[in-house]
Formats: C-alpha cells, sequence, structure tokens
C-alpha cells in the first residue's frame, strides 16, 4: 500500500512537470503588440527564460482565448487596447478564468492617418461620422437615410475632392471599438444626433457602411501603413505608434482642432484617445514560473515610464501617480473586479 501510494504521488508529480512550460504565451491588441514584444525580446536576451510567444490576435480575438479556459493550450496573458467587458469577465469566469490581473501600461490615440505627400487634414469628429456610418441624417435633418458620401468635400466643401476610402481595423478590433465608441457613439447616444437616432430606434449606432468605402484591413497595422504608400486618397485608422514609426511616409489628421500628439493625447485633449493595458491569467502563474518575470519587467519605470524604453517606441506615459498605482497592483497580483470594469 506504501508502495503504491508513493507510486500514485509521483505520477502526479511528473503529471504537473509535463503540464509547466517556460515559454509565455500571449494573444491580443495589435496595437499593444510593438510594446509587448519589445519587452518579450528583452527578457529573452536577460531574462534567463525563452523568448515568449506574442500572436496579434486584436482585442476581441483574444479575449475569446484569453477566456476559453485554464491550460497550458491556452494563452496566459491577452494584450488589450481597451478594458475588459463585463461580458468577457463573466466568460472567462464560467470557463474557471477566475483569477486575472488588469495592468494598465500608458495611453495611445487613434491616428486618422494619411500619404504625406497630401496636405495637411483637418477632420471633426461629426466629418468623420458621416464618412463612416452606414446611415446618416438627411440634409434637411430630419430623417435617417443611406449614407450617400462619396467624396470628402460632399460632406464639407473645404474638405478635399477626394473619393473617402478608409482602411480600418475589423470588427475584432480593439481599435474599432475605441474607435466607434468615441467618433459614432458621441453623437448618438450624447452628442446633438442622440434624438434623431433614437427616434429612429437606433439607440448606440454605430453601423459602419458596408458599401466598400471602409475596408477591413486585418490586425496588422503595418499593412495599413503599406496601403497608405499605394492609395495617396486613401485613410488609415491605427494606434499612434505606428505614426511615430513611420513619421516619414505618413502624417495623422488633427481631429476637432488637436494634432495627434503624446502630449495632446495624454492629456485627452486629442479627442479619440484610450489607455492600453494587458491582462494576466493569475491561475497560470504556478506552471509558468516565467510569467511573474515578465510582469516585473514590463511593469517598471525602465520600459513604461517618462524615460523609459516603450516610450521610443510610441507608447504614451501614465502620469507619475497612476503609473505607480498601475505597477503596484500589476505586479502585486492585484484580482480584477467586474466592478471596476464599470468605470472608464
Amino acid at each position: 500500500m506504501k508502495k503504491t501510494t508513493i507510486s500514485l504521488a509521483l505520477l502526479a508529480v511528473l503529471s504537473v512537470a509535463s503540464e509547466a512550460r517556460d515559454q509565455i504565451k500571449m494573444v491580443g491588441s495589435s496595437t499593444v503588440y510593438p510594446f509587448a514584444s519589445a519587452v518579450a525580446e528583452q527578457l529573452g536576451a536577460t531574462g534567463g527564460v525563452p523568448t515568449p510567444v506574442v500572436e496579434s490576435t486584436g482585442t476581441g480575438g483574444g479575449m475569446k482565448m484569453f477566456c476559453a479556459g485554464v491550460g497550458m493550450n491556452t494563452p496566459d496573458i491577452t494584450n488589450a487596447s481597451r478594458r475588459m467587458k463585463s461580458s468577457e469577465l463573466a466568460q472567462c469566469r464560467a470557463n474557471g478564468v477566475t483569477d486575472i490581473t488588469e495592468a494598465l501600461i500608458g495611453y495611445d490615440g487613434i491616428v486618422l492617418g494619411q500619404n504625406k505627400s497630401n496636405a495637411p487634414l483637418k477632420l471633426t469628429r461629426k466629418e468623420i461620422f458621416l464618412a463612416v456610418a452606414e446611415k446618416v441624417p438627411s440634409a434637411d435633418g430630419k430623417s435617417i437615410i443611406n449614407n450617400p458620401y462619396k467624396t470628402w468635400n460632399q460632406i464639407n466643401p473645404s474638405l478635399p475632392n477626394r473619393a473617402i476610402t478608409i482602411y480600418g481595423p475589423p470588427k475584432s478590433s480593439g481599435t474599432r471599438d475605441s474607435f466607434e465608441e468615441m467618433t459614432m457613439q458621441h453623437f448618438t447616444e450624447e452628442g446633438d444626433l442622440k434624438g434623431l437616432y433614437h427616434g429612429a430606434g437606433l439607440k448606440k449606432y454605430s453601423k459602419i457602411r458596408t458599401d466598400g468605402v471602409w475596408v477591413d484591413s486585418g490586425e496588422n497595422d503595418n499593412l495599413i501603413v503599406q496601403k497608405l504608400g499605394k492609395n495617396k486618397n486613401a485613410i488609415g485608422i491605427f494606434g499612434y505608434s505606428f505614426l511615430e514609426e513611420n513619421g516619414n511616409k505618413i502624417s495623422g489628421a488633427t481631429v476637432d482642432g488637436a494634432a495627434p500628439t503624446p502630449a495632446l493625447i495624454a492629456s485627452g485633449k486629442y479627442p479619440i484617445s484610450r489607455s492600453l493595458r494587458f491582462y494576466i491569467k493569475n491561475n497560470h502563474r504556478g506552471e509558468v514560473p516565467a510569467l511573474d518575470k515578465y510582469v516585473a519587467m514590463f511593469m517598471n519605470d525602465k520600459m513604461i515610464g517618462e524615460r523609459g524604453s516603450l516610450k521610443r517606441l510610441g507608447l504614451i506615459p501614465l502620469a507619475k501617480g497612476t503609473r505607480a498605482a498601475s505597477i503596484k497592483s500589476a505586479t502585486s497580483h492585484a484580482p480584477l473586479k467586474a466592478l471596476s470594469l464599470m468605470q472608464k
């Protein structure tokens, strides 16, 4: 009996060992991808562990994979360009992912970029809304009609006589979620179009047109930048870091009079700005020892501070107090609570 007990214990230990792995697996946001990749490469070079695998799946796609369950065939981290939704947290919990920590890393602006050979472009959020929405107000403002606009100057005569072509993120993208919220629902839920859209039964309206003007361009924002090099009339939508990286090729439009600069994004004066973060599956910490090393390396002033390495890649640092609180929360494995997701 004693021999059998020892054998069973040994099998249990071997089973746990076979399930553990050295290499971190992460998925999620294409906007956070360059920052996560930089930290992963640094960890692989100096941390004594294999370089983590980072996949760009989009925020929504990453959440689905992250929340699918606990086990070495599921991701340890998901990167996000928006907060986890309450429904996603509920899905995580239903599948046994019950211990999650949120790590806020910095700010980002959603840029409307164009080929740099074009004249500077000045847009308002309302003009952007009228360019991308499937249904827009009629000329007299009394009804909702299918979007008739084909060129920018049809929306505003002061805008260029250029075909409206927008290379944008797909539905699985957190950038798309944030764009819809800040440029579309801003008007249909809070702005001067709320009454008109609600009267037509279109609450929380943010449906993007599907007549070929908006072109879903995948989760690789570098591909959008490349397309702008080939189509000078087009506009691309992506995170600020890609403008920072490609400033010799593309320029960013001003929105409501504010340019997409680090200072204006951090202050919120640039109106299409959001925070970036990643989520840690603490259920995996015992089986993936490198996880704590990665979090400690990422959540450090040397990475996300005012003089941090990631600032050079386009990450816009948090204010000092906010950053200190975020670092403490992430490195102490503070549990994510459903109530906190209700906050912006």
